[in-house]
């Protein structure tokens, strides 16, 4: 089994604000690298900040130019990131929740939140998801925070072979306590390592409870933020043990 070290970036996003995020984006990038980190995936709507009503005006194609630093960096570090993003994939289309898949070889892939949350039908359409990251010997399975409040969503990603679920969130302190035992029930019933980062600060009129978090595949905790602020929580598998560390960023 060959190492692999992945991360949660536990960010604060500014709302609406494109280019300061790509820059904090970047910040944590490098920080991640430093690190080792091979996958580090960042919170829902992570570029923008979970903003419904400002969803439509910043909806962008996945191939849009705005997010040429962001990838050239990727390509740069060797480091493949996954950030969220409002999409639209046509001119006539809807927007969708977008986690983009940036590669450390400079490819491009999609993922569009399958389940929506009560409520966000009035700024977004329901994705159509997308299909697992392929890393050496593992299988990363994505998802977006409401997704992994259906139980189909993680079994689906077992039965198409998922090693890793990699959920990029939205979770408020009210919240918390019943989603992070889903997530780490899910670690536990399906032998898969969960990984979840949340958003740092408040977003989208939320307070955000941070406590990004990865669980081993026998649902143990390997690491977690004590709270919420910036960090990198990371994962590390060498010779087939997982050890964990979180990192003030």
């Amino acid at each position: 089994m060959t190492t692999f070290t992945l991360a949660a970036a536990q960010s604060i996003s500014i709302a609406g604000d494109l280019p300061a995020n790509i820059e904090r984006h970047l910040i944590f990038m490098q920080a991640a690298a430093e690190h080792g980190v091979q996958l580090l995936v960042f919170p829902e709507l992570s570029l923008t900040g979970y903003e419904p009503s400002l969803a439509a005006g910043l909806a962008i194609a996945p191939d849009d130019p705005v997010l040429a630093p962001l990838r050239e960096m990727a390509r740069e570090l060797g480091l493949t990131a996954v950030v969220g993003m409002p999409l639209r994939q046509a001119p006539e289309a809807g927007v969708s929740i977008g986690a983009l898949v940036l590669g450390a070889d400079g490819s491009l892939a999609v993922y569009t939140k399958l389940h929506l949350h009560p409520g966000e039908e009035v700024a977004f359409v329901p994705g159509q998801g997308g299909a697992p990251l392929e890393w050496a010997s593992d299988t990363i399975a994505l998802a977006v925070c409401a997704d992994f409040s259906h139980a189909s969503h993680p079994r689906l990603a077992v039965k198409a072979g998922a090693t890793v679920y990699a959920v990029g969130a939205l979770i408020s302190e009210g919240g918390y306590p019943t989603d992070s035992a889903l997530l780490q029930g899910y670690a536990a019933e399906h032998g898969l390592l969960v990984l979840m980062a949340n958003h740092g600060g408040p977003s989208g009129g939320y307070v955000c409870a941070g406590r990004s978090a990865i669980w081993a595949a026998d649902g143990n905790l390997l690491a977690a933020a004590p709270g919420v602020g910036d960090a990198l929580v990371i994962a590390h598998r060498d010779d087939g043990v997982w050890a964990g560390q979180v990192v003030v960023v």
